[in-house]
């Protein structure tokens, strides 16, 4: 082969491993070899083409490798937008982490400025320290389509002093909600950052506080039981006061003594199908999030998901005979 002509498939080979570690940094080592076997076969093919013809078919195939999924470095300043309160929003280190505010006059919130159908969505999120009781602090995904709206939710509930933080899900599909379920977490999230994520494929959708997976929602169509799948939703977040309900029922009051209140947020994340966008990549089997690995939890994803609701979960709507007496459909899908 012409020496110019393996240069540039060297160069090629490397931008292209480099490319694919950055779509999928959560699974490094399975993505690397993946990648290298890919660029090996593309190279023997490309052996046989002159340094011209390599060249225009690697622009084709990078162009077409690129349209398939959002996966470029996520920033505040360039892919969200705010919502409500912008003199609450506070830009930290050139847009790379945020400040919520929530006082007596307002609290504020903020969306993706693109909407997405499947992939994954994280945050990092340091939650308001000390006495919190009353407020919301909230990360989630919303079609906003009103009565027919699917939604997937992260709402942390404040707490009084000393007592463990609540975190809420909430899973809405084609306008049907009420499917909250609540974990204490086993830390305190207002001493650091912690990750939480939404991941959401075809098979489930699952939430992880880091990396443990604290509630699925497995798709069962064939049931008749309704699953997000067709309408794209935003990324969005909010701090609120909802002292009428967020602590203890709302029993516990916001103290606004204690205010202003302050949320963290940093390492926005967004991988998946951007609407508008290629029309095909939502129904791309192709994509890293539709592969086999992720189609159900794996061994030690489920006994931490097992563990999380045998000692930290404190309400399950399943559970709940005074709402639901009759148990509801999905519940006893399992994982």
């Amino acid at each position: 082969m012409h020496q110019s002509t393996s240069y540039f498939l060297q160069l090629v080979s490397r931008v292209y491993i480099v490319r694919a570690l950055h779509l999928c940094k959560s699974n490094l080592q399975a993505i690397l070899f993946l990648s290298i076997f890919i660029v090996m076969i593309t190279t023997m093919f490309l052996q046989s083409l002159s340094l011209r013809k390599a060249g225009v078919f690697l622009f084709f195939y990078f162009l077409a490798f690129s349209l398939h999924v959002s996966a470029r470095p996520v920033t505040f300043l360039q892919d969200f937008r705010v919502t409500w309160a912008d003199s609450h929003i506070r830009k930290i280190d050139g847009g790379r982490s945020i400040q919520l505010v929530l006082d007596q006059y307002s609290g504020c919130g903020f969306a993706s400025k693109a909407k997405y159908l499947f992939g994954r969505v994280s945050m990092r999120i340091k939650l308001i320290p000390g006495d919190s009781a009353g407020t919301v602090t909230a990360f989630y995904m919303n079609s906003d389509t009103d009565a027919v709206r699917d939604e997937l939710d992260f709402e942390f509930l404040g707490n009084r002093t000393g007592q463990p933080y609540t975190v809420q899900t909430n899973v809405f599909a084609h306008g049907k909600g009420d499917r909250e379920q609540r974990v204490n977490l086993w830390f305190d999230p207002a001493a650091d950052y912690h990750l939480y994520t939404i991941f959401w494929n075809h098979q489930h959708i699952v939430f992880y506080v880091d990396d443990v997976p604290i509630r699925v929602y497995k798709n069962n169509e064939a049931r008749g039981i309704p699953f997000p799948k067709l309408q794209p939703m935003g990324v969005y977040s909010t701090l609120w006061e909802a002292d009428d309900w967020a602590t203890r029922g709302g029993l516990e009051k916001i103290n606004w003594s204690r205010a202003p209140f302050y949320a963290y947020y940093k390492d926005f994340d967004i991988e998946g199908c951007p609407v508008p966008g290629p029309a095909t990549c939502a129904s791309n089997r192709g994509n890293w999030w539709e592969g086999a690995t992720y189609q159900a939890l794996n061994a030690l994803q489920a006994r931490k998901y097992r563990w999380v609701r045998m000692n930290h979960m404190i309400y399950d709507y399943c559970t709940d005979k005074s709402r639901y007496p009759t148990t509801p459909p999905e519940c006893a899908a399992g994982i």
